[in-house]
Parts: structure tokens; C-alpha cells; sequence
């Protein structure tokens, strides 16, 4: 990668990593094998964040093609939830934070019932009943993975610490400027006027 392509990241490398975004567990899955830049001394996985930013483009190119009231974001882990909420708030999606209540794609008597062409979880592992019936409706799945996640059923993956309450924040806030600005909704990136604190769980 040349010096040149190295700076075209979507924000400084040091917002990445002082926001965690880097940080995996100490688990690994052979899906997320491709992501991983390194093992730390203390056993940590650390994700590599020129990957996260390619697959933030492409995620926020994918939905900007999609009506936005057609998207649905999922965050049943709590530093998640106010990320995801401010996250549909910008871009106008719906969004479902806490427990995912079963039903909620399959079934139409359900109060909350939903029919979105999309999805976007914050953790396929605590997101796994929106997971499921998202895979049951046969709707393209997205999901904000940490490198012990399975993806198997995901269909593009975003690798990033998805626990931290600040990696959550950057990832969401910058997933909202890129999908505003792939929409034309935005001209250039400076005119997305949240911030990454914006998005941050409060403690």
C-alpha cells in the first residue's frame, strides 16, 4: 500500500485507534481470520483498521441505495444502543435497541412487526434472534463484527471492536456521514455536523 492510498482512510488512523475500534478479544473465529492484523502480547486479537475502513465505504455505498425507512438497525448489547439510534436518527432508518422480541420479521400480528429489505446488527452473537429471522425473511445482512464473531451468515462485515463504548460510537457516526454523503445528501464531510461523542452511550 503506497503512502498515498495509506492516508486515503476515511479519518485519521488515530481516531480509529484512539477510540478502540482496533481492540478484538481475546478469542478468535476462523471466519474473521482475514481481518486480524495481530496478536498482542496479553493474548489480544487486533483487528486491522484499514480493513474496517474499506468495508465502512462499502457497507454506507450498500445502503445508500436503499429507501432508508427500509433499513433496520439492531442493537440489543446496551454501549450499542445509542450509537445505533443516533446512527438511524441521521440517515432516517428505524431502529430496535434492547431485546430483539421474537416475531418482530415474522410475524404480522406482532405490535412492532417489521418488513425491512435490509438489516444491520451491532453483534451477530447478541443480535442472534434479529440474525435468525433476518436469514428467515431472506434479507441481506450487515453486521458490526469483533474478531470472535461467526459470519457465516452475514453478508458484509464490518470488523471492529463491537463492545467498546467508544469504538461503537466511531463506527456509527462514521457509518451515518459515509451513507449521508454516498445518498448526496451530504457534499462533502465536513458538512456532518454530529460528533463522535454525539454517539456515545452515556455511562
Amino acid at each position: 500500500m503506497s503512502e498515498a492510498e495509506r492516508n486515503e482512510l476515511l479519518v485519521p488512523e488515530d481516531v480509529y485507534l484512539t477510540s478502540g475500534v482496533h481492540i478484538g478479544t481475546q478469542q478468535k473465529s476462523a471466519d474473521m481470520k482475514d481481518f486480524i492484523y495481530k496478536v498482542r502480547s496479553d493474548g489480544l486479537y487486533v483487528l486491522d483498521v484499514k480493513k474496517t475502513d474499506e468495508r465502512v465505504k462499502a457497507v454506507a455505498q450498500f445502503l445508500a441505495r436503499y429507501d432508508p425507512k427500509r433499513i433496520l438497525v439492531v442493537s440489543s448489547r446496551q454501549y450499542g444502543q445509542r450509537p445505533a439510534r443516533m446512527f438511524s436518527q441521521a440517515i432516517g432508518a428505524p431502529v430496535f435497541g434492547g431485546r430483539f422480541v421474537p416475531g418482530t420479521l415474522t410475524n404480522p400480528r406482532m405490535p412492532k412487526f417489521i418488513e425491512p429489505d435490509v438489516i444491520l446488527v451491532t453483534d451477530p452473537a447478541a443480535d442472534k434472534q434479529a440474525l435468525d429471522e433476518a436469514l428467515g425473511v431472506g434479507i441481506p445482512i450487515l453486521a458490526l463484527c469483533d474478531a470472535n464473531n461467526e459470519t457465516r451468515n452475514v453478508d458484509l462485515v464490518i470488523p471492529t471492536n463491537n463492545k467498546g463504548r467508544r469504538a461503537l460510537a466511531c463506527i456509527y457516526w462514521l457509518l451515518a456521514r459515509e451513507t449521508l454523503l454516498a445518498r448526496g445528501d451530504l457534499k462533502a464531510p465536513e458538512d456532518f455536523k454530529m460528533e463522535i461523542e454525539d454517539f456515545e452511550a452515556r455511562l
